[in-house]
């Protein structure tokens, strides 16, 4: 697993909410590193660093914390924004990919124009925990023409499985910072 120069850094300044938002859970929450301007412009950097001599046309963000991290990405590399959304947020034909979760199953959409034949796409969200939603979504990018350059995120929680199980599925993986359960 590839991370970012400034990992520990970025690591550093996210705050863990215990038993949120049920017992026995470690919330990793992104929110300081937004609201902290230097964590902030390290975390785009480490990804601009990371992308910016490869041929990118796109980056897909994940629905929505994907977005806070996707938008000045696409603009910084000079490509487009194409937002992952959750089913029913989108205005224009769709496709849609719909995946199991612990308690059910969800579904991401993709506007069925948003790439094409051959664009090369970064794929991009906050966090990899099972992995569910980036497969997903990485699957709608293919079946919309789309290549999968990488898979990125700010946070891997390796523990859960979901950068391997992506790793399974041929998929790259990058993330700028990881926890460990007991972190």
């Amino acid at each position: 697993m590839a991370t970012s120069i400034y990992g520990d850094y970025i690591k550093s300044v996210i705050r863990t909410v215990k038993d949120w938002p049920e017992p026995g859970v470690n919330f990793r929450d992104i929110t300081p590193v937004l609201q902290n301007s230097a964590a902030f412009r390290k975390l785009i950097d480490s990804f601009v660093h990371r992308y910016q001599e490869l041929d990118i046309d796109a980056i897909a963000a994940i629905d929505a914390r994907g977005f806070i991290i996707g938008a000045p990405l696409a603009y910084e590399l000079g490509c487009s924004f194409v937002p992952v959304r959750k089913k029913g947020k989108l205005p224009f034909r769709t496709i849609s990919e719909t995946y199991s979760l612990e308690y059910g199953e969800s579904t991401v959409e993709l506007h069925s124009d948003a790439f094409q034949a051959g664009d090369r796409i970064l794929l991009v969200d906050d966090l990899i925990a099972t992995g569910g939603t980036m497969l997903a979504a990485a699957r709608l990018i293919e079946r919309s023409g789309g290549i999968i350059v990488e898979t990125a995120a700010i946070i891997d929680l390796p523990e859960l499985g979901g950068g391997d199980m992506i790793r399974a599925e041929g998929y790259s993986v990058f993330a700028a910072c990881t926890f460990t359960e007991d972190e």
